[in-house]
């Protein structure tokens, strides 16, 4: 395109290392800390006296979080490509 913007809307400039570098940094940090304060807030339905669970339950929420966050490392990780075919 001639105007330097991509079909998404993106200006190249933004593709530029230190921007998405700044770009991770804001909004991997803004993420991260809003999932440690739900991860917070889940730990006070522990309360006993207010909510009523079983292990059961905990075992669930536990396991559905622990495979999201397999699955989301595993994003974060540099896979090698296969190598190209050769009879070489």
């Amino acid at each position: 395109m001639e105007n330097d913007e991509s079909k998404s809307g993106y200006q190249r400039e933004h593709y530029t290392e230190e921007a998405r570098r700044d770009r991770f940094k804001r909004i991997a940090e803004a993420r991260t800390n809003r999932l440690l304060n739900d991860v917070r807030l889940l730990g006070n339905t522990s309360n006993k006296t207010l909510y009523q669970y079983d292990q059961a339950d905990v075992d669930k929420i536990f396991e559905a979080i622990e495979k999201k966050l397999v699955e989301t490392r595993a994003k974060f990780k540099t896979t090698k490509k296969d190598k190209p075919f050769s009879l070489g």
